[in-house]
């Protein structure tokens, strides 16, 4: 018999963002209490911004930081609010 850990529970996420003149791109949601500094994302060599988060199962909001400004992922599976009331994009982890 196998016993699954914790960690199965987790899955690895994708992040892309595409702005290529951006100076600073992070990416901010529920599951980083929307902290700023919990996850700079890193600009590859097409200029797309990428980032990979372990998340768990379930639906999070989430949204990028381009140079400051909150900004919608087009690639989202869907949209939604913040508690703040901003449009935030939606992803869901099975």
């Amino acid at each position: 018999m196998t016993s699954y850990g914790y960690q199965k529970t987790l899955r690895a996420v994708n992040f892309i963002c595409q702005a290529p003149q951006a100076k600073s791109v992070r990416l901010v949601g529920d599951f980083n209490g929307w902290n700023p500094a919990a996850n700079p994302m890193k600009q590859m060599p097409d200029r797309c911004w990428l980032l990979t988060v372990e998340l768990k199962h379930g639906h999070h909001r989430y949204a990028f930081l381009v140079d400051g400004v909150l900004t919608l992922d087009p690639r989202a599976q869907g949209i939604t609010r913040n508690d703040k009331g901003e449009r935030v994009s939606l992803v869901p982890v099975s």
